[in-house]
């Protein structure tokens, strides 16, 4: 079945009575209706006074680099940039202080998203509920004419943008700051060792690497040791299972998956219909979410819904389920501009997946081609493998 006419990014499938489990036989599109139809029930209930929607933790690193947060975060990144047309910033700024309430204590953003504006954003938001919660931002970037120009993560750089950092956030430390992207041309050894100095200066807590392979933690780790790594993992993605994960295990490093729903994608809203916004919406160069490409991968959405319409849960919950259940020290980051996909996604926390129930969601997906790259070339070049 295909839809009438094409849809935007923001355009939401309407509910579908029909939805019903096992009421008909899932196809692409009607399993993005009844992912919305889930949803729409799950976010009626209200939230009960007082309790949190997510009240789990978790802990990402070990002894004096560890920190405890919410099972899950919040990648606050699409609030204002990358995502297309942004809710105004007053009803963003209530957004993230509702996920406060909710129990979520881990908020993510970087000096590069914008760049600044989503950092001054976050540090707006949570400055009345700053003792509530833990701040991660990133640095690693060189700006120009409103963008990032180049890599650069020299000494006197980093200390430079935390020093900004810490200005737009409105903070006095940083509770976790990562490099964003390795840069070939300074040695892990001088990056660990810069943060190290600022961590002796109280203006930084706890030092990420972003994007990294299995060497390049260890040689930052015996510098300075390391509280999480971040990186795209999904089950659209499972690269850093081969080597990154098993050293974070090692070294009891956290790891925190950001596109825990590939941009969306798992969550069933998207297809080969959707256009994005050119302007502000990096999907629009992604190999993976070309029409051709969300036409083929739309078969792992189905497997999701299938899977989770027999369980109560959506496509996306049943995506994140998946990532909790993979280690206890990973700690997934997705983002939202909407209340309704915000307590969607918080209420993952209270789905449990079984070894058998892994094991069938894993086989399904196996057997599905994924179509497209994630990154164009020039990106990928930046990942360190």
């Amino acid at each position: 079945m295909k839809p009438a006419r094409a849809r935007s990014a923001k355009s939401q499938p309407a509910p579908n009575p029909l939805c019903r489990r096992g009421f008909f036989k899932v196809s692409t599109f009607s399993a993005a209706v009844c992912a919305q139809a889930v949803l729409s029930n799950a976010a009626a209930v209200p939230q009960q006074s007082g309790q949190p929607l997510i009240s789990k933790r978790r802990t990402l690193g070990a002894g004096d680099s560890g920190m405890e947060v919410s099972a899950l975060g919040f990648g606050c990144m699409g609030m204002n940039y990358h995502r297309g047309i942004h809710p105004g910033r007053e009803a963003m700024i209530k957004l993230v202080r509702q996920a406060v309430e909710r129990g979520v204590t881990l908020f993510d953003t970087a000096e590069t998203y914008g760049p600044f504006i989503n950092e001054e954003l976050v540090g707006e938001a949570l400055a009345p509920v700053r003792n509530q919660v833990m701040i991660s931002t990133k640095f690693g970037f060189t700006h120009e004419g409103g963008k990032a120009n180049g890599l650069n993560s020299r000494p006197e750089h980093i200390r430079r943008a935390a020093e900004e950092s810490l200005k737009r956030l409105r903070i006095e430390v940083i509770d976790l700051y990562y490099q964003h992207r390795l840069d070939p041309a300074v040695p892990i050894e001088e990056v660990a060792g810069a943060v190290k100095d600022l961590i002796k200066e109280g203006k930084v807590r706890r030092f990420g690497l972003c994007e990294v392979g299995a060497e390049t933690i260890r040689r930052a780790h015996a510098v300075q040791p390391l509280t999480a790594v971040q990186s795209e993992y999904h089950l659209m993605w499972r690269e850093p299972e081969e080597q990154v994960l098993p050293v974070c295990q090692e070294l009891r490093i956290g790891f925190v998956p950001y596109s825990p729903v590939n941009r969306g994608f798992l969550g069933g809203a998207l297809n080969e219909y959707t256009r994005f916004d050119s302007g502000n919406d990096n999907r629009d160069t992604l190999p993976r979410f070309t029409p051709a490409a969300m036409r083929a991968n739309l078969a792992i959405v189905e497997v999701l819904n299938r899977f989770g319409r027999s369980r109560g849960a959506t496509s996306a919950q049943v995506a994140m389920a998946w990532l909790l259940a993979r280690k206890p020290w990973i700690v997934p980051i997705p983002g939202t501009t909407k209340l309704a996909h915000l307590d969607e996604n918080l209420r993952t926390a209270d789905f449990s997946l079984t070894a058998d129930e892994i094991r069938e969601v894993e086989s399904a997906v196996s057997k599905i081609n994924i179509v497209g790259d994630r990154y164009p070339a020039e990106q990928q070049r930046q990942i360190s493998r």
